[in-house]
């Protein structure tokens, strides 16, 4: 299963009670499959997965499923430690769902072989496609990831990391010993401000926390990417991106806040987030306001 286009990771709606508002997930997803994504990440970072217990969240990757319609692939989020993980990997897979994004283990500090061992028992647990996210703890060298490259049913590996040069050491020690279709992904916040940088050095897909809330802004910055306007791609990330991206390092967790105050602000009731998480302030709401509004003034 190649993957190509715009990703898209739906938020995790909640209803006044705290609870998963799971007809306004499948609205939600609906609504951005429509917009034409390459594939939808349900559950995941921007879905909160830190945040749910295993029975909501497999029935949140059900609904994501039925929601999609087969029209393009669905992943869920795994993660936690070993033992967890492989229980929501199996949950994903009674739900549905045609993959798995591998989110770190528990935040212990562990060698690289360790994390080869992690993901080749949570890998183990699925038949599933599994996609491996270096981010935080879980920090790759060049060899332990042609290492995870090699097991079977890994066809991925998604980068939170940012350090281009063992991304790059990374890209060219698995193409060099892995025969068999991967994959790599620029999984950074607000991952548009580095994606010039990233297909630099071979990987061209990338998340996309805005297609939750202006999926014509994030397609508008594709496409111009794809095509090569580099004046429209640099007005994109000079009037856009780059003020989306310093109102989101005002606060910890304004990855995920934001993203969901514009969801709301779009007239979808998603809710707010769950603990640890805070919800934005009005004075930040209204500044994302305005810098969704310049960000649709470029697609004129």
């Amino acid at each position: 299963m190649q993957l190509d286009g715009v990703l898209f990771f739906p938020v995790t709606p909640f209803d006044t009670e705290g609870n998963i508002a799971f007809d306004v997930l499948a609205e939600h997803v609906k609504h951005g499959v429509s917009a034409g994504p390459g594939a939808v990440f349900v559950a995941c970072g921007t879905g909160e997965f830190h945040a749910l217990e295993l029975g909501e969240f497999e029935r949140a990757v059900s609904v994501a499923v039925e929601a999609t319609a087969g029209k393009v692939p669905v992943f869920a989020g795994a993660g936690g430690s070993v033992a967890s993980a492989k229980q929501f990997v199996q949950a994903a897979e009674r739900a549905g769902a045609n993959g798995i994004l591998l989110l770190p283990p528990y935040l212990v500090t562990n060698p690289a072989a360790g994390l080869v061992r992690f993901v080749a028992e949570v890998a183990g647990a699925t038949e599933l496609p599994v996609i491996v996210y270096q981010r935080n703890n879980a920090r790759f060298t060049p060899e332990t990831a042609v290492e995870v490259a090699l097991i079977p049913n890994v066809v991925g590996f998604k980068d939170g990391i940012g350090d281009l040069d063992l991304m790059q050491r990374i890209v060219l020690s698995v193409r060099a010993n892995v025969d068999k279709p991967f994959q790599f992904f620029n999984g950074l916040p607000t991952a548009e401000m580095t994606q010039l940088a990233y297909r630099a050095i071979g990987v061209d897909l990338y998340s996309s926390a805005v297609f939750c809330f202006a999926p014509d802004i994030s397609i508008g910055f594709y496409n111009a990417v794809q095509s090569g306007d580099t004046e429209l791609v640099n007005r994109f990330l000079f009037e856009f991106y780059k003020p989306l991206v310093e109102l989101r390092d005002k606060v910890p967790g304004y990855a995920v806040a934001l993203v969901k105050a514009a969801v709301r602000a779009n007239g979808l009731d998603v809710g707010g987030v769950r603990p640890p998480l805070l919800d934005p302030s009005d004075e930040h709401v209204a500044e994302l306001d305005k810098i969704i509004a310049a960000g649709k003034a470029l697609l004129a």
